[in-house]
This record gives structure tokens, sequence and C-alpha cells, in this order.
């Protein structure tokens, strides 16, 4: 870093500077109030600006060429103890003290590295608040000097070929001229050139314009926000794989169930879904009001994306109208909810809740007070069930790992009476509980066992000693007195009143494990599955999945070019068939490696998928067969897309390359042309120009390069390039789209973008679980957006479906697949 510092001296007289920087009254460690420092420093950093600029540009190059642990070493060690913070913000430990002081350099190279979203969030919190009080601070600055340094430096940090792995965020607000700053990111226009140039974690990404609007465009001009908006209009998948008792049947003849942070509530006799929103996160658990009306949902912690943390809490709300009615717990419960209940004998005046602390808190709410009755520590380890007693709301039972707990709510206090095994075999897990008519506790467990624990008791009355092979996940006692089971060996069994088998019925593998049991109408019931399928069937058997959605993160996501219909993978090794006018599933296929990337061939005859490890494949998109097969490198392949014309297929992988192939027999025929080689990262998006005679392509390193890839040559012409064409928009970096990044961004925030096929609209997925939709083009920085949750996960993937009408999400941890209207 010494080194690194002395190759700059030449260049820049930086020794007032370092006057200034020498001078200890207003350093990190000095005593002075924060908000004297705050005044001190914007009246210094005035008298300063040139040597600030010159710094920053100079320290910018150095930081570069240093890794995160010699960032570390060396920016705290030389740097640590002076007043150079204002400008460079060296040690950003405590990225919340800097509200309203002045911290343009913070992402010219400073630690830690945003590798966690914690960093990113936090820093943006700090960013966003300092943009107002630096409006009247920076007001003067010489336009010429900001716009010259800034071009410099762009020029030499060109060569670099990776980003600085700086987590600041600059918090410049906007200048006289064409310079904007704002948290990681500072635009500036070049209006001679014709091109805007915004830096993105200390890179420079320099995006030319067409030349029809080199003169008439305005760096402050202000962007509308889009006319249309977007309205859920159907979810795909359900959460089955770690939660229990989500599936329920309202009188109204909707099953509802969770999925991502919406619930879903589906009436699948007219095919409708309406959706409740209220959350902000992963739903974990949901309970029904003996009202058949009200419902509570609960959630985990989360984190905005301005670095707010969301506590957990409970959400009553009203299934009819939508409306939320009460919010218990924010602030009392810890990292998540798992267990909800009513009461029964009361009217359901009490709502029993299990949080996911370390000590499993169990607390009993007058929910309709959001008074809290009483709370206890449950249990050192995992529960998975909490109910009230049918006929005795002062009786709560708990199970889980180890463990039966009957708690009795005397004076305000829970008090715990222990389940007694005594000649039974203590089980590894109690997994489920329900009660029979008599008030008699029924348990399944890890063992296989059904367990019949006398009213009023803490002893087994009753033993169904290995009604299933393995653990017993689900018990559902019906109104007609029939104890439904079901558990890990796939099997439904049904017990008379007397706990004598009747009929058992095993769901088919391709479903899997059942996990939760529900009541349907009549003779019927509803299964959940760990595999996220819902199943609708009798006790006969002859079970048909009514939804049904991915097990694993999901990265796919391609529209067919003329049909109503998309296609999902990730890794679970599913492809997926959508049909997105009936949301039915058309076919699933099974993959050996776990998919990344997919695109439909023009004709839509053929669609190729991009795996995980190099492979890839092309499926017959109406039979599901498999076409061809081939490997480019052992790298994940992040993109997949077919040239407009049908004759090319361009394959960015994360080795660096793109390769290209030629196509023929309508997707048939592939054969290999070369690959594309420039980029000094990894590639991330793709697009084609209309002709299909160029290719653009984004990296992990924010580079926009541009292709012939007819002879895989790069073209470095701008005058070749500015007025392109592009058949798609689904970079996220370009002269049309750069005001699609938001304040605070480091580059990696926004996963996917798609333009609609009228190219009025823009839409992108982040990383904070949102949708946003802007209009396009989106070249005005800090561009409006009408802004959507749902999602409770980073989206990774968005495309607009063929007609524009409607677009698609996709969820990564969430595993769900949205389909919003274009309202």
């Amino acid at each position: 870093m010494e080194d690194g510092f002395s190759s700059y001296s030449s260049l820049y007289d930086t020794s007032s500077l370092l006057q200034f920087c020498n001078d200890d009254s207003a350093s990190a460690a000095s005593s002075m109030e924060v908000t004297d420092r705050v005044a001190s420093l914007e009246q210094r950093v005035q008298l300063q600006e040139d040597e600030i600029q010159l710094l920053k540009s100079a320290l910018a190059d150095v930081v570069r060429r240093l890794n995160v642990s010699e960032e570390q070493q060396a920016m705290g060690s030389r740097r640590g103890p002076t007043k150079a913070r204002p400008m460079i913000a060296t040690l950003p430990l405590r990225p919340t003290v800097n509200n309203g002081t002045i911290l343009p350099k913070k992402g010219s190279g400073t630690l830690p590295s945003p590798s966690g979203p914690g960093s990113r969030k936090d820093t943006s919190t700090a960013a966003s608040k300092s943009t107002v009080r630096r409006a009247n601070s920076n007001e003067h600055m010489g336009t010429l000097t900001r716009k010259d340094s800034g071009d410099s430096k762009g020029n030499r940090t060109r060569a670099g070929s990776t980003g600085s792995n700086s987590s600041g965020k600059r918090s410049d607000s906007k200048q006289r001229d064409p310079v904007f700053n704002a948290g990681m990111k500072r635009v500036t226009h070049c209006k001679e050139e014709g091109y805007v140039k915004m830096y993105l974690k200390g890179r420079p990404v320099t995006m030319h314009m067409p030349k029809e609007q080199v003169d008439s465009y305005c760096l402050e001009a202000r962007a509308d926000l889009p006319g249309n908006k977007l309205k859920l209009d159907w979810v795909y998948g359900y959460r089955g794989r770690d939660c229990r008792s989500n599936l329920y049947l309202l009188p109204t003849g909707e099953t509802v169930y969770f999925i991502a942070s919406v619930v879903v509530l589906f009436n699948v006799d007219e095919q409708l879904q309406r959706h409740y929103t209220g959350h902000t996160d992963d739903i974990k658990c949901l309970a029904v009001h003996p009202d058949k009306i009200t419902i509570a949902t609960g959630q985990v912690a989360g984190t905005s994306s301005d670095g707010k943390q969301l506590a957990p809490h409970v959400r009553v709300w009203d299934s009819v109208s939508l409306n939320t009615l009460h919010v218990l717990g924010a602030g009392f419960f810890d990292r998540a909810l798992v267990c909800l209940a009513f009461s029964k004998s009361n009217g359901g005046n009490t709502l029993c809740v299990v949080d996911d602390s370390n000590d499993h808190v169990l607390s009993v709410w007058e929910w309709q007070r959001e008074d809290r009755l009483a709370e206890v520590k449950c249990s050192n380890e995992s529960v998975f069930a909490a109910d009230f007693h049918p006929t005795d709301s002062n009786i709560v039972v708990t199970c889980g790992k180890s463990h039966l707990y009957f708690w009795h709510l005397e004076k305000g206090m829970l008090v715990k009476k222990q389940g007694l095994f005594e000649k039974q075999e203590k089980p590894k897990f109690v997994l489920c509980v329900t009660f029979a008519e008599n008030g008699d506790a029924i348990t399944g467990d890890s063992s296989g066992n059904i367990l019949v624990w006398g009213k009023g008791t803490n002893r087994i009355s009753h033993v169904i000693q290995a009604a299933h092979e393995g653990s017993i996940f689900a018990l559902c006692m019906l109104r007609n007195g029939t104890l439904v089971s079901g558990g890990k060996d796939r099997r439904l069994i049904s017990w008379d009143g007397s706990y004598r088998q009747i009929q058992t019925v095993e769901v088919p593998e391709l479903f899997g494990p059942i996990r939760t049991i529900a009541e349907g109408r009549g003779e019927t019931v509803l299964i959940g599955t760990t595999k996220h399928f819902v199943l609708q069937g009798s006790l006969d058997g002859d079970f048909m999945p009514i939804t049904q959605g991915h097990t694993d993160e999901l990265w796919g996501l391609a529209v067919h070019p003329w049909k109503p219909q998309f296609v999902t993978c990730g890794y679970d090794r599913q492809v997926c068939l959508w049909d997105s006018s009936s949301h039915q599933l058309i076919w699933t296929k099974s993959m050996e490696d776990a998919a990344q990337s997919a695109g439909f061939h023009p004709s839509g005859a053929v669609v190729a998928i991009g795996t995980q490890n190099g492979r890839w494949l092309v499926l017959d998109s109406e039979s599901k067969d498999l076409v061809t097969v081939h490997t480019d490198g052992n790298e994940q392949l992040s993109a997949m897309h077919y040239g407009p014309d049908g004759n090319f297929l361009g394959i960015g992988s994360h080795d660096n390359y793109i390769y290209i192939y030629a196509v023929a027999e309508n997707g048939r025929k592939y054969s290999r042309v070369g690959k594309c080689s420039g980029h000094s990262s990894f590639i991330t998006h793709l697009d084609w120009s209309v002709d299909s005679q160029y290719l653009v392509s984004n990296s992990g390193d924010y580079e926009i390069l541009y292709w012939i890839p007819s002879v895989c040559k790069q073209v470095v012409s701008v005058e070749s390039t500015r007025d392109i064409e592009w058949a798609t928009h689904t970079c996220t970096l370009g002269f049309q789209v750069f005001g699609l990044w938001p304040d605070g961004s480091d580059g990696t925030d926004v996963n996917a973008a798609c333009r609609s096929g009228d190219k009025s609209l823009l839409v992108t997925g982040d990383d904070f679980g949102k949708v946003h939709l802007f209009s396009y083009p989106c070249s005005q920085f800090r561009a409006p957006s009408h802004v959507y949750g749902g999602h409770s996960s980073h989206v990774t993937n968005v495309t607009f479906l063929h007609g524009d009408g409607c677009l698609v999400s996709t969820g990564g941890k969430d595993m769900s697949v949205m389909q919003w209207r274009i309202v």
C-alpha cells in the first residue's frame, strides 16, 4: 500500500491534503461530539475539495490492486487515526454513525467486502441520510474539476480486470452540472462524447447513448413513473418441506396455504386465487380461528432494503376482506414463529404462539386486545406443534424433540406437566398432536407410533405400535370421528374410534412424504407433501395435485415466443413447463444436474437448459424429449439466448466465455462456431440485436462488451454499437437501463431485468425480494418505480410473457413462481 500510494505522489500535489490529514483534531479517535465533528468536517472539506478528488482518484487505483485482506490491514493502519475519514471513509465499521456527515469517498476502495447483505444494507442507510446534508456543502463545487477528475479516474481504472471490493456507499447529492453522487454509485455525463459514466463499487461503467439523443439528453431530467401497475395474479408453489399444519379448507371453498411471504386462498372449483400480502418475509406457520374466517400467520425476522430490521410477528387478518386486524409480538418474538393455534372452547379468544428462539418461548395472547397473558420457556430443543385442548382453553399441548408437555394457564403463569412415557420407549421426536372427541390427546412420533394420552392426564392410555414405517408427520381428526395419519412412508391410514385400522392408501412416490393433512369437503381430504404438492382426494386414494412447485432454489426462466407458456428450472433438477392461462403444469422433466438458465428457440419448438456444471441440453417443448446434449467448460451457464432469426445460440458461462453455436433444423441441430473471449469476469446477461448480427454482454465486474457472434470477435468501435437496436433487454447495464440501479447498490443487488415487447416497460428483480416496474427507456439517474413484495428471498429472474399482458418472477430460496397481471 505504501508503494502504491507513493507511486501516485508524483502525479498529484497532495502536500496540502496530507497536512490536512495529519491534523488529529477531527480524527475518528477524537472526543468531539458527533455533531460538532460533522460541522467541522464539512467546513474543512469545502476548503479542500480539489485535493479530495485527487486523493480519491489515486486511492481508487491503488485499492483496486489489493485484495480484501490487504485493504483491511493497509487502510486500517495508514488512515485509521487521521481525519481523512470524511473524504475516503476509511474504517466504515459502524456505518450508522455517518448520519449527516459527508462521506463522498466511501465507495472508492474501503472495507469490508459486501459479500453479505448486512454490510450492504447498513451502509446504504447511512448514505441516504447523508444525501440531504451534502446538497448545501457541495453545490459550489467546480463542475470542470469534478468532471475532469472523474474522467481521468475512469481512464485509468478501465484497465483493471476486477472491481473494487469496497462496501462503502458514496453519499454525494446532486451536483450543479452533469454529476450525480449517491450511495456507491456516481454518474457523470459527457455531452461531447455522448456517454454516461456510472460507478459501481469503484469501477466506472461507460454507457454510450444513441446519436439521436446526444444533443438532447439531460442527466438531471426527471423520469416518470410507468402508467401501468402490477397486480399479483397467481402464485405457483406451496411450502411443505419445512412447515407443518399449514393447509386448511375454508367454508368459502378456498384452500388456504402459504409460500414465500404470501398466503394463498385458492378456490379449486372456480380456479381463482386471492392473496394476503401483509407479510414482509417468510411465513412459517398458520392457524384458522374456530369462526373459519379469521386467520393468524407468523413470519420470520428479516431485513429491509434500507437496512432496517424487520421483527418477527403474528398477523391476524380477515380472510373475506383480506384486511389486517391485529399485529402481535413485534419486538417480543425472536428469529421466527414456528407454531400457532387458536383456542376452541372460549370462542377462540386466545392464541398460543411458539417462537424460534433458543428457549422456544411459548406465549398465550388475548389477540383482540393484543395483550400477552403468559409466557414461558418451552424447550431448548425444536418445537414442532402446539395446540389448545378442545374443551379447556387453559390447557396447551406442545411437542417436539424429546418432549411432550401439557401446559396449564393459571393466574398468568403457564405450569408444565411432562408427558410420561413410562414403559413405552421414548421417541426421539414427537412430531404432531391432535385431539379425540372425548378430549384425549393423540400424538405421532418418529418411531412410527401413535400414542393416546388420557384427558386431563399426562399418561398414555392407548398405543398403536408401528402404525407407520418411520416418522408420522401429520394427524387429523375428521368430523365423523375418524383419525387419519400420514408420514414419511407416504401412507395415509384411517383409524376408527377404537383405533382400529380402517384402510391404508399409499401416495405415489412422485408426490413425496405426507407433511400435513386437512379435512376437505364431504369425504375428501387435502394433503400437503414435502415435495411441495397439495393433493386432493379421498381415503380410498386417487389423489390429484391442485398445487405444485419447485423444491429448491430457482434461477432459470424462459417465455414461449408465441404461446401463453413459460419454463422454470432450478437446483431441484426439475424443468417445468407452465400454462400461464390455465395456471396448470403442462409437463415436468427430471434432470441429472442442477439447472441455472433457460431459453426458447424463436420457433418455440425447443427450449435450451443450462446447468451448473457446463452441460446444456435441448428439450422438445411439446414432448419434453431430449434433442441434444453438449458441454462447454465446467462452470455454471448463466445465460442461454437464441438469436431472433434462430440461427445462433449464445451461452454465457461463469468461465468468462460466451460460447456460440450455429443452429439448424428449427433448433434440432447444433455446431459450435467458437467462443467469445474478452471478459475478465463471469458472464451475467446476454442480448441479441434485432438482425441477429450483434451480441451485447454484461459480466460480474460490470463490463459491457459487444460482439459479432458469427466470427466471435469483439466490437470496440463505439460508433458501430451505439445505435444498434436490441431484440431484448435483459442486460442490467446499459444506457437504456442504468436508471434501474438503486441508491447504495454495490452492483449485485439487481439480479434480472426484462423489457416489455412494446418497449414501454422495464421490470427488475432484486436481492430484497422486490419486483420493480419502471418506464422504458430507463436512462435517468434514480428512476422511480412501482415496487411489489411477495417474494421472501432474492428475486432471481423476471420476464414478460408473450403479449405483455403478464409477467413472471421467480424466487431464489423461497422457491416460488409468481405471475403478475399488468393493469
